[in-house]
């Protein structure tokens, strides 16, 4: 550092303006602070000019030498561009500046520099100040995924520009937007499609202007549980990473019928609704279990927080979407949730909310009624004016709930899909470093479909237990889901229960006392093989599902028809963990 020519020689640490016209002059980096020339060291270090520990512990003289500020001679602590040779490039950080046209200013001046001198350099620091003339593609790696957050879109046909332009892009430098398990189970990445609504501005957000929008869309979820779950990924449930908001609190209905009615009290005593008052009666309530507002289905932290900056931007984020395979399927969400705000715009959704109590984690989990769901929702906005079309979702419902196989037997067709397991988040164990939280990934769970049975002599059972059939409103039609234990790991709820695969579903004729057929479903290799390599893409995925099924195997002989088995909790459900005795 004594070399460089802007340490003065009374050893005071300068800097000289990036703007050389500044009249100014060299200006003190710390004000009064001194600095021997003797005392200054450059350390080596893997770490940026920007890391803050390395700020702190290696040029950050201790607080008992600091002089006394003068505060007569006017002097603050200013900002410094810092440009450090770095892994073999230039690597320039740019300081915290107030307004966007610093910024970009700045950035042009290193941009001339850099090609006036043929450097190749990095632009590292501070980001620019937020300004909505700024169109901003953030790309941040996650662990397992790329996150690619895109810059807003004004307009339909922007984007669908702006969405098929990212899908071609990532598919050009080998990045998928799906991906394939060991057994063949197809499913998105694990990276959330999150979907931000708001304005150019935050006085022009759509929800400050009008509250009873997010009002209308809160509701209108909690009664259709399939805009919940049919776009959502693997791991849903109050500790994912977008829990409903009656999922976890038993309270949480009634606590929202007061915000609800709070929200009405508060519009019609003021007029109009100041954009602090939407933050104050919602964030309390949109939360997971242990507070956090940005895991939660409807996320608002950056509407109008009270903290400021950059909370109150007027934005709302829906994060229970995660990544579709293809396009198409993501500009379709997009295109549901549009016409929802549209149809919540012009007429608010009054409708009390529902309390679906344990049905949620039983009835609403089966493909069945998720499908039956969302074709109601269509159905609602087709009659408000909206031509959307259930057709357009059959890609949803099949990635979401694939087919494990179908059967038939004597005029009676038995179809196997898989539905949705919430994962439990189990307690805490040690780890390197710290505590770790798992979650049990050993339930899974299948929709059993049964068409064609004559009531009072066919009986669909599986491992000799009898199915909890549910009629579905079409004659001769029944569901049932199963729960079971695919494999036993060491840590899980009830680690000592042993799996119950493979899965042997029965038509039992009762009158003859006999299984008249049925299937044999398999969670692996039904020879034992272990797969050592994922499959490499969907043609080998799909056969490693369709070894796992085989249209034979129902037991041989006589069969008694199993006892009936209720759950008054679980009505849909038949858990295969209890009454094994």
């Amino acid at each position: 550092l004594a070399s460089l020519p802007w340490v003065a020689e009374e050893d005071y640490p300068y800097i000289h303006p990036v703007d050389p016209t500044d009249a100014r002059g060299p200006l003190p980096v710390f004000g009064r602070r001194q600095r021997r020339r003797e005392q200054m060291r450059g350390v080596a270090s893997s770490s940026g000019a920007g890391d803050p520990a390395i700020a702190q512990s290696q040029f950050q003289s201790p607080a008992d030498k600091m002089p006394a500020m003068d505060e007569s001679a006017g002097w603050v602590v200013r900002t410094a561009l810092t440009v450090e040779p770095r892994d073999g490039s230039v690597h320039v950080f740019m300081p915290p500046v107030g307004a966007v046209e610093d910024y970009l200013e700045l950035v042009a001046a290193i941009e001339d520099t850099a090609a006036l001198l043929e450097l190749p350099v990095a632009v590292e620091g501070d980001p620019p100040p937020h300004d909505p003339r700024l169109c901003v593609l953030k790309v941040t790696p996650d662990p397992g995924v790329l996150e690619v957050n895109t810059q807003p879109a004004s307009s339909w046909s922007e984007l669908c520009a702006i969405t098929s332009t990212l899908y071609d892009d990532a598919r050009t430098v080998r990045l998928g937007t799906e991906k394939f398990m060991l057994d063949g189970r197809h499913s998105g990445t694990g990276g959330g499609n999150h979907i931000v609504v708001g304005a150019a501005t935050p006085a022009d957000s759509p929800f400050l202007r009008r509250p009873d929008l997010l009002k209308s869309l809160i509701g209108f979820w909690l009664n259709h549980p399939s805009l919940s779950y049919l776009f959502s990924g693997l791991f849903i449930g109050p500790t994912s990473q977008a829990p409903r908001v009656d999922e976890a609190r038993t309270d949480a209905v009634y606590e929202l019928e007061i915000a609800f009615d709070e929200l009405d009290r508060q519009t019609q005593t003021r007029g109009t609704t100041p954009p602090w008052l939407v933050d104050r009666i919602f964030r309390n309530l949109l939360a997971d279990l242990t507070g956090n507002t940005h895991r939660a289905e409807f996320c608002i932290d950056k509407l109008f927080t009270p903290e400021g900056g950059a909370g109150r931007l007027g934005l709302v984020e829906f994060r229970g979407f995660e990544m579709p395979p293809h396009q198409r399927m993501s500009l379709t969400q997009q295109l549901l949730l549009r016409a929802l705000i549209s149809w919540f715009w012009r007429a608010p959704y009054t409708q009390r909310p529902i309390r679906w109590g344990t049905q949620l984690h039983d009835r609403w989990l089966l493909p069945h009624f998720i499908a039956e769901d969302l074709a109601d929702v269509i159905s609602q906005l087709q009659n408000a004016g909206y031509a959307i079309e259930p057709d357009w979702f059959a890609a949803h419902v099949e990635f979401r709930f694939p087919l494990a196989g179908r059967v038939e037997v004597g005029g009676i067709t038995l179809e196997l899909r898989n539905a949705i397991e919430p994962w439990i988040t189990l307690g805490e164990t040690s780890a390197a470093g710290g505590t770790a939280r798992d979650v049990d990934s050993s339930l899974e769970r299948l929709q059993v479909k049964v068409d064609g049975m004559i009531e009072g002599r066919h009986i669909a059972a599986v491992n000799g237990r009898r199915l909890p059939l549910q009629s579905t409103g079409v004659l001769g039609q029944q569901i049932a889901g199963v729960r079971f234990r695919a494999w036993q790991p060491p840590h899980c709820m009830h680690p000592t229960i042993p799996v119950d695969t493979p899965l042997t579903f029965d038509i039992v004729d009762s009158w003859n006392g006999r299984s008249i057929g049925g299937c044999t479903y398999h969670v692996a290799h039904p020879g034992g093989r272990n797969y050592a390599t994922f499959p490499v893409n969907a043609m080998e995925a799909e056969s490693r599902r369709a070894a796992r099924f085989f249209a034979q195997g129902h037991t041989p002989g006589p069969m008694a028809a199993p006892p009936e088995e209720r759950n008054a909790e679980y009505p849909f459900t038949l858990d295969l963990r209890r009454a094994r005795l």
